[in-house]
């Protein structure tokens, strides 16, 4: 649709010749969602639709650093308690540590971070006991 309305035509009728002239070429044959109803019609009007629904096509995420910080470092400790040698641990807390003192030194965008860096001498003791059993 790269040609202009012409001067003296009826904005609302070159708009339906458009649409007539595009559906009788084809362009709209085989677009997803043919015969169904609009996606979101029943709830009230975001501004960020679009981008909430392309984040969840794509199944991409946001989080605030903070927040982001947080999860990994909630992921490092699950996976730390299931690592398969005590020096995998270290490895895996350790890299967390640094991401967490850094944060605590030069704070983060989002909500407090809440965290402290985690005892890995504490941890790698309860490693222990629970891989002796």
């Amino acid at each position: 649709m790269t040609e202009r309305k012409p001067p003296g035509v009826d904005f609302e009728s070159w708009i339906d010749k458009q649409i007539r002239e595009a559906q009788e070429r084809g362009d709209f044959a085989g677009l997803p969602g043919v015969g169904k109803p609009l996606p979101g019609l029943d709830k009230p009007y975001d501004e960020l639709w679009w981008v909430k629904d392309k984040m969840a096509r794509e199944d991409l995420s946001y989080l605030p650093p903070s927040l982001a910080l947080r999860k990994e470092a909630e992921e490092a400790a699950q996976t730390a308690a299931a690592a398969p040698s005590e020096a995998a641990l270290r490895r895996i807390l350790t890299v967390v540590n640094e991401k967490i003192r850094a944060a605590l030194r030069a704070p983060l965008e989002g909500p407090p971070l809440g965290l402290t860096p985690f005892d890995i001498e504490e941890r790698a003791r309860e490693w222990r006991r629970e891989h002796a059993r």
